[in-house]
């Protein structure tokens, strides 16, 4: 079975000199997704307050939000960015990129970075626009903001880096590029003094100071007889607790590395398309059919896995917070459920548009942004 044929929202681009748009996976097979079976009536058994909302225009691109502090940086496709305090739901400041957005956001709690459909490298600072910067082709992973330089990886393979303050370009690594990418956000992170990053199905290792790769680890390897069977990138957010970063490569495996020895923990086949979230115990994902799935950190054995309750439904990457996993559903809805053994807690519908980004969690807050441009904070007993 092709699992990719039931992944409508992806796209993948081909590299080379140009970089082509392709049809979605989906209409490669002509199968329809099934559809998403009814929900059973909801029973809260966990508490859940609506502490504030905040509106932005609407949000049609993959969001990635991110959070400094008690603060979260938000964006929606016409350029405007948006960066709120958790704690009251108060704007700190809202602006414009100048350009409708294709991936963001990136910040370090002063300064923001996001990505234009125009391949501009936009960062703003107190509600202005610091500086821009054309890139060398598209890029759909969002923005990093570490040490008071920007980090962005393009389609085309290329790594850089440009100083936070002047805008200026610091270095640029090109690597070998696959014939086909994911028109979906990627892997990079901070992890001490290292940068990882997703490349294909690998993780690698990079010093920030100059670009160079320090060590790389395979989460998946290229499989099949086309170029979109053997399509294995690192897809969504990661999962990093210490060394530990445990990532999804599409539609092929999750595993985990050791970002200290640069070194390959373990990894388990899976077929979803999103991120993973974690903590100490275990890392969870959702696969493209619905499943929610709980792998053991320090092994990757499952440890339980809920296949029935939102059986065919298109889910976000679940966040871990107290006692729950936060999960993201297209048709609008918000579930949590335990840590312990996947079963429902409570489900709440924001404004009753899909869930476009994973929720992350700001102070004591979960933040969860909706296509309409609805941007809800929520207090979970």
């Amino acid at each position: 079975m092709n699992l990719k044929r039931y992944l409508p929202s992806a796209r993948v681009l081909r590299t080379g000199s140009a970089v082509v748009l392709m049809a979605a996976l989906a209409a490669c097979s002509g199968t329809p997704r099934p559809k998403p079976v009814e929900l059973p009536a909801n029973v809260a058994v966990m508490g859940v307050k609506q502490a504030w909302t905040v509106r932005i225009p609407a949000v049609n691109f993959p969001l990635s939000t991110n959070v400094s502090g008690d603060n979260v940086a938000v964006a929606s496709s016409d350029g405007t960015v948006v960066v709120i305090d958790s704690r009251a739901g108060q704007e700190v400041w809202r602006a414009n990129a100048g350009a409708p957005l294709v991936a963001g956001v990136g910040s370090d709690g002063t300064l923001v970075a996001v990505i234009t459909t125009n391949n501009e490298l936009v960062t703003l600072q107190g509600g202005k626009v610091l500086w821009k910067q054309r890139l060398s082709a598209q890029a759909f992973t969002q923005p990093l903001v570490a040490g008071r330089r920007v980090f962005v990886q393009t389609a085309d393979r290329t790594m850089s880096a440009w100083d936070g303050q002047s805008g200026r370009r610091l270095w640029s690594q090109q690597r070998n590029a696959e014939n086909l990418v994911l028109k979906k956000p990627g892997v990079l992170l901070a992890v001490g003094d290292t940068l990882v990053a997703g490349l294909g199905g690998r993780l690698v290792g990079i010093n920030p100071a100059n670009g160079t790769s320090r060590w790389e680890a395979p989460i998946a390897a290229p499989r099949g007889t086309n170029d979109v069977e053997r399509l294995v990138d690192l897809t969504g957010s990661a999962s990093r607790v210490g060394d530990s970063v445990c990532a999804r490569a599409y539609s092929a495996s999750v595993g985990c590395v050791d970002a200290g020895r640069g070194a390959l923990v373990w990894t388990k086949p899976a077929a979803g398309n999103d991120g993973v979230g974690g903590d100490d115990r275990f890392v969870y994902g959702t696969e493209d059919n619905g499943t929610v799935i709980a792998w053991r950190r320090a092994d990757g054995e499952r440890a339980w896995q809920q296949a029935d309750l939102l059986k065919y439904h298109v889910l976000t990457a679940p966040l871990a917070v107290g006692r729950s996993l936060i999960i993201g559903d297209a048709t609008g809805q918000l579930h949590f459920l335990s840590r312990d053994d996947g079963t429902a807690l409570n489900r709440i519908v924001p404004d009753g548009s899909p869930i476009v980004a994973t929720p992350v969690i700001a102070g004591n807050t979960v933040v969860v942004v909706t296509r309409n441009g609805g941007v809800f904070g929520y207090r979970p007993e």
